[in-house]
C-alpha cells in the first residue's frame, strides 16, 4: 500500500517506520527537513519537505484515491486541511487525522474521517485504520481464549442487525457512530463507517482478514 504520512514528530515517525517495515510504500512529508532524522538512517521510504495541505506537495508524494493519508502534525487546523484536501481533491478513501480538540474530532468522525488523539495509542490506532489486518488484538482475556478488536463497518454490512454478527461468532460490545459511543442491542442496525468493538475467539482474530471477511459476508450467515 502507498501511504503518505504528513508530520514527522514522534507519532508520525513511529507510524512511518512501522508501515515501512511491513512492506508499505511510505512517503513522509514535513515542513522541517530536520524532522526526518527521527526516521533513522535506514528508513526505506521517501521524504518531502513541504506543507502537507499543499496540493502540489501531495501530488509529488504520489497521492491517489488508493493511497492512505495520515495527517499527524502537531496542529489541528493543519491536520483538518490535509484530511479535507486528501478526501475532497484527491478522493482518497483512507484518511486519518490527528485531532486534539474532542469537539472537532466528533465533527470529522461524522464526515467519515477517522480521528486519533494525542495519547499513547495514537500510532497503533492510526495504523489500524489503514491496515486493519496487521494489528494485534486490543485486549486478550487472561486465558488468551478471547480477544477484543476494533473494526470499521464496510458498506456490505450496512443494514444488518447486530445479532447477525453474533450468529457469525462475533459479539459486538460497543458501537461508535458519528463520534458517539453506544451499547448495541440485538436489533441495532449497523451503518457504514460505524466503529464496532468486537469480542471473538482469539483464534478467529489471530490472522489477516477473518473479522473483515465476516463483516463483508453477513448475508451469507444464518
Amino acid at each position: 500500500m502507498h501511504v503518505v504520512v504528513v508530520g514527522c514528530g514522534r507519532v508520525g515517525a513511529t507510524i512511518a517506520k512501522r508501515l515501512a517495515s511491513g512492506g508499505s510504500d511510505v512517503v513522509v512529508v514535513d515542513r522541517r527537513p530536520e524532522a526526518f532524522t527521527r526516521l533513522g538512517a535506514g528508513f526505506p521510504g521517501r521524504t518531502i519537505s513541504g506543507v502537507g495541505f499543499d496540493r502540489d506537495v501531495l501530488s509529488e508524494a504520489g497521492v491517489t484515491p488508493d493511497s492512505a493519508v495520515l495527517a499527524v502534525t502537531s496542529g489541528d487546523n493543519s491536520n483538518i486541511l490535509i484530511a479535507r484536501v486528501a478526501r475532497e481533491t484527491f478522493k482518497v478513501h483512507k484518511v486519518v487525522a490527528r485531532i486534539y480538540d474532542p469537539n472537532r474530532a466528533s465533527i470529522y468522525e461524522r464526515l467519515g474521517i477517522p480521528t486519533v488523539a494525542s495519547v499513547a495509542w495514537t500510532s497503533a490506532r492510526a495504523i489500524r485504520e489503514v491496515l486493519p489486518d496487521t494489528v494485534a488484538a486490543d485486549w486478550l482475556d487472561p486465558t488468551s481464549a478471547y480477544a477484543l478488536v476494533e473494526r470499521r463497518v464496510p458498506a456490505a454490512a450496512a443494514g444488518h442487525r447486530v445479532d447477525e454478527l453474533d450468529a457469525a461468532g462475533l459479539r459486538v460490545v460497543l458501537i461508535t457512530r458519528a463520534g458517539t459511543a453506544q451499547l448495541p442491542t440485538a436489533s441495532t442496525l449497523l451503518q457504514q463507517d460505524d466503529v464496532v468493538h468486537v469480542i471473538a475467539a482469539a483464534a478467529d482474530v489471530d490472522g489477516p482478514g477473518r473479522v473483515e471477511h465476516l463483516l463483508a459476508h453477513l448475508g451469507d450467515h444464518g
